[in-house]
Formats: structure tokens, C-alpha cells, sequence
């Protein structure tokens, strides 16, 4: 199949810059059909929208602020995004720009941290250890505080030192980084919480599970009332939400792999459930991934695809997505063709698009 058949006109004027006021105020397109116009809504509505007995899903990670402002030994200014740490304390990140920045280069991330650990003294130096280059723009970095300029001693890896490592590495990481906003955002975020969920916890995703910007305590109280219940996910939201189809066909593009964790309270509503929704792509690959290999945590590198087989999710609650995507992929392999219908109706009634703008609601075909 060829990735042109996900592309679609998107004007720039769209594209949503700022997030709505409430949260649960945006906008909800519900898809009634073939032949039937599709309904227009508000997410605090949504309650309304499902039936006793549904179960909502919802990704429950939370977007780190790992977008770094480095300066290189040459003076010159650049870049590190974050993605995902591994458990030798190295990260997979993306830096810029990579060409320039050979491996074993360290950088000083612009900026100052303030006691953060007594040990280390107010105002501490934290700086970036550049590794090796591992495709598609990625490379290995690993965080340095002031003279920290060694490996890790073996001591140092144990399980309370690492622990303590790990914590100390995301308070300079909250400390010194912003968010990492796509780049179709040109105004920034006046407040960084509005780019994270109400019910985000642990900070592991590299961008925020989008769909779940909408939903309030509001909103889950109304579910609640209803039947509806809730259960969690966790997908770390990595390289691939962000990176367009690349090459003419679908068999083109590689899916990098993101970690997932399904909860055993998760699995077990699941199985008491009527119908599960899915609120956003992030929740219907961790549960797909999860249906499909019995494993209720791992990495998934699964790629929905029109005539894939759709385990576990009946309905799905999604932001408008960009064109050559992979989350388009998802709807078509989810929805049909349709979604271009439906989409094309979202424009000419001024929906807002992508990451801070309105949502949708479709059933599985």
C-alpha cells in the first residue's frame, strides 16, 4: 500500500497553537456511520456518548521535559531530545546538529542546577556525554553532573545507587528542559502542565498521548455516574509519533520500538468489560500489542495496518492526526477509509487539528 494514500491538505490556520479553555471544551466529531452525517459534540459530553458497562482506557505516562539547549566545545549552540533511558544510564536521543557532534564530545546543557543534591553544591554544571551514532539521527548520550566525567563504577549501577541516579537525573532533567512540542507549534505553551494529561504519572514519553489532553475530573465523574469505568495503560510515546511515513510504501517504513506496560486490574477489566474505548493510537498499541503476544509488558514495535486484526479495542477516541502518518494508518486499519470523510467534514467545520486541538469518536469496522 502506498504512503501517499494517507497524505491530505491540511491548512496551516487548522493546525491548532493553543490548547482550549477547558480542557473539556474541545470539540468531539462522533462518526454515526456510512451514509450518516457524523454529530458534533464537546468532550464533557463524552459520558453521554458511551454506554453502561464500557471500560475507558486511558495512557497514564507522562511527557518528560527532555528538550536540552546544549553548547558544543566550538561555542557553536545545539540540541538534545530525549527519549528513552536505558538501564546502563545511557539514553537514546536525538541530537543536533548530529554531524557536527562526534562521539565521546561533551556538551554543557545551558543553565544551572540548584540544589539539587547537597553533595554536588548549588549552582552544579550539568553537562552531556555524546555516544555512539545509531541511525536515523539517533545517538547514545548519558547526563554528567559537574566532575561525574566516568563510566559508572559497578558500585554506582547497584540497585539503590541507580535508583537514586535515576532520580536525580530527572530533577535536572525537569529542572533544565522544556517540553518537547512538536515543531508545528510555533507559538510554544504559556504553561507546561496543559501539554501533560491530569492523570499523567511516571515521565517516560518523549510527546504527550494527545487524546487524553481533553479528558478532566469533570469529565470522569460524569463516567463514573454512567457505568463507564476507567483503567490505565503506560506507553512510553517515542520516535514514531512524530515522524512521518517514510519511502513509497508502507513496507518502507520501520516502526521503532516503545515500552508498554498493561496493569493485571487492566487485563481483569477488560474481561468485564462490554465494550473497550480507547482513548488515543497509545492505548490501542499497548493493548493490541498485549493481546497479540500475552505479554503484559515489554517493547512493541507493532504497526496497525489496513487489514490488521483488532483484538481487544471496539471504539476510539483520537485527536486529528497529521498527514503520511502512522496514527493515519491506525484509523484506516481501525475505521476504513472513511476516516478521509470525516476528516474532510472536520475542515470545512473549523475542527482544530493535531496535538492541542479537538478529538473524535469512531467505532472499530
Amino acid at each position: 500500500m502506498r504512503s501517499d494514500r494517507f497524505d491530505y491538505d491540511l491548512p496551516e490556520a487548522s493546525i491548532a497553537q493553543v490548547p482550549i479553555e477547558p480542557r473539556d471544551g474541545a470539540r468531539l466529531l462522533v462518526d454515526r456511520g456510512p451514509g450518516t452525517e457524523p454529530t458534533h459534540h464537546t468532550v464533557a459530553e463524552l459520558a453521554g456518548l458511551l454506554e453502561p458497562g464500557d471500560l475507558l482506557v486511558v495512557n497514564d505516562s507522562r511527557v518528560l521535559k527532555a528538550r536540552l539547549s546544549v553548547r558544543r566545545s566550538t561555542g557553536g549552540a545545539g540540541e538534545v531530545l530525549l527519549l528513552e533511558r536505558s538501564d546502563d544510564g545511557w539514553w537514546e536521543a536525538l541530537v543536533r546538529p548530529s554531524a557536527k557532534t562526534m562521539a565521546g564530545s561533551i556538551l554543557d546543557v545551558i543553565g544551572t542546577v540548584d540544589d539539587i543534591d547537597n553533595s554536588l553544591g548549588a549552582s552544579a554544571q550539568a553537562k552531556l556525554e555524546v555516544g555512539e551514532d545509531l541511525g536515523d539521527g539517533r545517538r547514545r548520550v548519558r547526563l554528567l553532573v559537574g566532575d561525574e566525567l566516568s563510566a559508572p563504577s559497578a558500585e554506582s549501577l547497584a540497585s539503590d545507587a541507580r535508583i537514586a541516579r535515576v532520580t536525580r537525573e530527572h530533577e535536572m532533567i525537569e529542572r533544565l528542559g522544556s517540553p518537547p512540542l512538536p515543531p508545528y507549534l510555533t507559538e510554544g505553551i504559556a504553561d507546561a502542565e496543559r501539554y501533560q494529561t491530569v492523570y499523567a504519572e511516571r515521565p517516560v514519553s518523549a510527546a504527550a498521548p494527545t487524546a487524553g489532553l481533553h479528558l478532566t475530573p469533570a469529565v470522569f465523574a460524569s463516567l463514573e455516574r454512567r457505568g463507564v469505568k476507567v483503567a490505565r495503560v503506560e506507553l512510553a510515546v517515542g520516535l514514531d509519533t512524530f515522524r512521518p511515513l517514510r519511502g513509497e510504501s508502507l513496507d518502507d517504513h520501520i516502526m521503532h520500538t516503545e515500552r508498554y506496560r498493561v496493569p493485571a486490574t487492566t487485563v481483569d477489566a477488560i474481561d468485564a468489560a462490554t465494550r473497550v474505548v480507547a482513548v488515543g493510537t497509545t492505548v490501542v498499541r499497548a493493548l493490541e500489542s498485549w493481546a497479540a503476544t500475552g505479554e503484559r509488558e515489554g517493547r512493541t514495535d507493532l504497526f496497525l495496518r489496513p487489514g490488521a486484526e483488532f483484538r481487544v479495542i471496539d471504539v476510539l477516541m483520537t485527536n486529528f492526526h497529521f498527514p503520511r502518518s502512522t496514527l493515519l494508518v491506525l484509523l484506516e486499519a481501525f475505521m476504513g477509509p472513511r476516516w478521509r470523510e470525516l476528516y474532510h467534514h472536520a475542515l470545512m467545520s473549523d475542527f482544530r487539528f493535531l496535538s492541542l486541538g479537538d478529538s473524535m469518536l469512531v467505532a472499530r469496522s
